[in-house]
């Protein structure tokens, strides 16, 4: 048994592991390539996240996905290379609007240099992302559009919240599928489209990216609160300081107005004071670990994991699709 990446994933493929391996590493010169820039202080500020690390899980699910056809294709690595441009551009625009201060274990662009250099360099790596789609075909190109689409109007709607008609858990799982879900969507699709393989495959893996993509962002809404280390990249608590209402706080604000404890009501009335004191964060954070909130979040998550290891079953069964079984596990685990 051996691991691919530094998400953790278990292959006993030896093959496969090689596949993706040299796959991973051709992505990671792709990035290097694509990040560089005549002038020094755009490769830098642009190489910034790219040289942190980071799990590289939507480049993974490219070659996974590519197992199912030819995964020697040209436009594989590339369109790897598209996918994860574009989530690094997202994480420059998103530490901006959550005035972020780490991301991945180092300090965000936005408090290396200015929130000004963190969005052009976010736009900066868009275009370069828009390049190397235009060398893949119309159809990626209208694919990638069509989730980048998604993908905004999902920052959009979490950023306008729900309507009054609106039950916010339901609100918050549809940004979810947008912001996060669409881009590991795609991933797949990418993935499977690029090598070949037949339709029916295409549409299986980028139904199972979806739902995996949700389950994801969920596994890192309970980290966000029960990692007591940096485990998510990010410093714990940052969700809830920054007032994002993730599925755990969701669940929360649903209990205490049908049940009306006074223990939620004053954890409610927590979460809504000045979170930027260490010590009230540390409160937050301590009766969150301990409440029933977070264990529903970690059931959900388990949910969303299993509807995409269901989606997986008209796969013929071979390593990748273990493989890719196995990443339904590992998100699973991420949430405890």
């Amino acid at each position: 048994m051996t691991v691919v990446g530094t998400f953790g994933l278990s292959v006993r493929d030896e093959a496969l592991e090689a596949d993706v391996q040299a796959g991973l590493t051709a992505v990671e010169e792709g990035l290097l390539e694509a990040t560089k820039s005549e002038v020094a202080f755009i490769t830098e500020a642009a190489r910034h996240l790219v040289l942190a690390g980071g799990k590289r899980f939507r480049p993974l699910l490219v070659m996974l996905a590519a197992q199912f056809g030819d995964p020697y294709a040209p436009g594989v690595v590339p369109a790897a290379v598209v996918v994860e441009l574009t989530h690094l551009a997202t994480l420059y625009h998103d530490d901006v609007m959550d005035e972020a201060s780490v991301r991945r274990g180092v300090d965000s662009a936005n408090t290396r240099w200015s929130n000004s250099v963190a969005v052009l360099t976010g736009d900066f790596l868009f275009a370069r992302a828009t390049q190397i789609l235009g060398d893949l075909g119309p159809e990626a190109v209208r694919l990638q559009s069509l989730s980048f689409e998604r993908l905004v109007t999902g920052q959009i709607q979490e950023t306008a919240g729900p309507s009054d008609d609106q039950d916010p858990v339901d609100h918050y799982l549809d940004v979810l599928s947008g912001k996060t879900g669409s881009l590991v969507a795609v991933s797949c699709r990418f993935g499977a489209m690029m090598s070949g393989a037949d339709e029916t495959v295409v549409d299986v893996l980028t139904q199972y990216g979806e739902r995996l993509g949700v389950a994801f962002q969920l596994a890192d809404d309970v980290l966000d609160i029960a990692s007591e280390s940096h485990d998510s990249g990010k410093t714990p608590g940052t969700d809830l300081r920054e007032g994002i209402p993730t599925l755990p706080v969701l669940r929360l604000r649903d209990r205490a107005a049908r049940l009306g404890q006074p223990e939620d009501i004053a954890l409610c009335e927590l979460l809504d004071s000045d979170l930027s004191d260490d010590d009230r964060l540390a409160e937050a954070l301590t009766a969150l670990r301990t409440h029933p909130a977070l264990e529903q979040a970690r059931r959900d998550t388990v949910r969303y994991a299993e509807d995409a290891r269901a989606a997986l079953a008209p796969l013929p069964e071979c390593g990748a699709k273990a493989a890719l079984l196995g990443l339904c596990d590992a998100v699973v685990h991420r949430a405890g």
